[in-house]
């Protein structure tokens, strides 16, 4: 493991994860790989559970973790992985919630036909276990609480991480900062990559996200 992400879903991770492949740091762990191996799941719930967890076995294969469920066990990582830098990505408080609340909590909240179908999901069922009733407490609509607890992990991880370990990192810098973090040269005629935006969710489920990544 050669770089840890401690920054909350939809604050550019997916971005930040494409970007960290082109920069060599790949496969990068993100919420969508553990969609993909439903073997991984009872592991994340064990580890919310306290129970021991095999980090270099689970990330035998990646490089690079970005999102949740491994930014939720960051603290976690970092002991295992003592010598991988820190990403903490950022955002502004009120539009990360808008557009938390307008994309990832609608596949958990039963409000649609769509939503009672994906609820069956194991991936879905995690996340609703580990971020919606775990790390934001069950209490994700109450606004101000939520974007309090966001700001708390932010900040957790600030005091946490030594400095020169750690990059507070807004995906609209681009590559410059990351790039300087990392210590490689930045991509030449290749745009940072902008993925997982409003437009990009509408166009999946439908829902309208006024934020972006």
């Amino acid at each position: 493991m050669k770089v840890i992400g401690a920054g909350i879903g939809r604050t550019g991770t997916m971005s930040t994860k494409v970007a960290l492949e082109i920069l060599g740091f790949g496969p990068c762990y993100h919420m969508v790989e553990a969609f993909g191996h439903p073997e991984h799941i009872p592991l994340w719930l064990g580890a919310a559970a306290g129970q021991p967890v095999d980090w270099h076995d689970l990330f035998a294969d990646y490089q690079s973790t970005m999102d949740e469920p491994g930014s939720l066990f960051y603290a976690q990582l970092m002991e295992a992985y003592p010598d991988a830098p820190v990403i903490l990505n950022v955002r502004d408080p009120e539009s990360w919630y808008q557009s938390a609340k307008n994309t990832l909590h609608t596949l958990t909240a039963p409000k649609s036909e769509l939503a009672l179908v994906l609820a069956q999901e194991p991936g879905i069922r995690m996340g609703n276990t580990l971020v919606w009733e775990g790390l934001f407490e069950g209490a994700f609509l109450d606004k101000q609480r939520a974007i309090t607890i966001f700001q708390r992990h932010n900040q957790e991880v600030k005091d946490r991480v030594p400095s020169d370990r750690l990059l507070v990192y807004d995906v609209k810098e681009g590559w410059e900062p990351l790039c300087r973090f990392l210590g490689v040269e930045a991509p030449v005629d290749t745009p940072f990559p902008r993925l997982n935006t409003s437009e990009d969710w509408r166009m999946t489920f439908g829902s309208n996200d006024p934020g972006d990544e």
